[in-house]
């Protein structure tokens, strides 16, 4: 595997970022709860709430069937789509794939119901540059429920709005492809809806989307909430990032953050052997079926445990 790794510098000290609204020159609004922690979003508090209603409903509907698609479906969206794609691809570069292939990733991200890449590619840079500082998108800094939810129930709605987020996301903003899937981010997900429903029913339709769907969003939160609060630090990174065990388990490996913030171009976040990192391990088989190529890996030194660049 090679050992190559591209790392930015970490900032030395905080960021300080002017508290605006963004213009009609599509500047990147200013995020964080003293900016938008004030307005309630009700158009996409109501989508949460009823989809967690119907996961509550799935209870009553369970099946053998139902929870083997949900698992399946899981592993696609939160581990392929996720973390593989949105993150450790699109987000951070970690490795190269063909086009058409990094394309199906990303279309499996979408069923996670986190919004379109060019969204949530914008939004995690945007945490890396900024992490636990001002204008930091959700720091626990600013309250553990803010930055596990409420960060999502409050301000605007900006999943299509592909121009605000061209600064932050340059490289996705100027593949066509990519602007239309962030557009129509719900598209993939309704067509799967539907298709479990002709299939399975009600059973398939409740587990396959609303109780997967609730589940993945609060695995993935966690890593913004959870590993910013609990956990080890291995590496002295300007934020209060974590390495937390059990988030990892529950997103692939996507809880070994203070490794992540530390190295956040390597492709694989679990650096020891014991770190169970299964997202890595998707796109160590990519490369071995010749789907994957320039993989970066972080190598950790025990005799230096510092951030790379800093």
């Amino acid at each position: 595997m090679p050992v190559e790794l591209l790392e930015e510098p970490l900032a030395t000290e905080a960021v300080e970022v002017p508290m605006k609204r963004y213009t009609a020159n599509h500047d990147i609004p200013t995020l964080g709860r003293a900016a938008q922690g004030g307005r309630t979003n009700w158009l996409t508090t109501s989508f949460m709430i009823a989809f967690h209603l119907c996961a509550i409903a799935a209870l009553f509907f369970f099946s053998w069937s139902a929870l083997a698609v949900s698992i399946v479906l899981y592993m696609f969206a939160v581990n392929v789509g996720i973390g593989m794609g949105y993150h450790r691809l699109l987000t951070h570069r970690g490795y190269k794939t063909p086009k058409w292939v990094e394309y199906c990733i990303a279309v499996c991200g979408t069923i996670a119901l986190e919004g379109g890449p060019i969204f949530w590619v914008a939004t995690h840079r945007l945490h890396h540059q900024l992490s636990d500082h001002a204008g930091d998108p959700h720091t626990p800094t600013e309250g553990g429920w803010w930055a596990h939810l409420g960060w999502i129930l409050s301000g605007d709605t900006m999943h299509s709005q592909t121009a605000i987020h061209a600064r932050y996301a340059p490289d996705l903003t100027k593949d066509r492809f990519y602007v239309w899937l962030s557009e129509y981010h719900w598209v993939p997900l309704t067509v799967l809806g539907l298709i479990l429903f002709a299939v399975g029913g009600w059973s398939w339709l409740l587990w396959g989307v609303f109780l997967r769907v609730v589940v993945g969003l609060h695995a993935t939160w966690l890593v913004n909430s959870a590993t910013h609060m609990w956990g080890s630090r291995r590496f002295p990174t300007r934020d209060d990032s974590r390495n937390n065990w059990w988030v990892a388990l529950l997103t692939g490996g996507e809880g070994w953050h203070n490794n992540h913030h530390a190295h956040p171009v390597s492709a694989r976040h679990g650096l020891k052997w014991y770190e169970f990192d299964p997202n890595y391990y998707g796109i160590w088989l990519l490369k071995k079926i010749g789907l994957a190529h320039d993989v970066k890996i972080a190598q950790y030194d025990p005799q230096n445990p510092r951030p790379a660049g800093a």
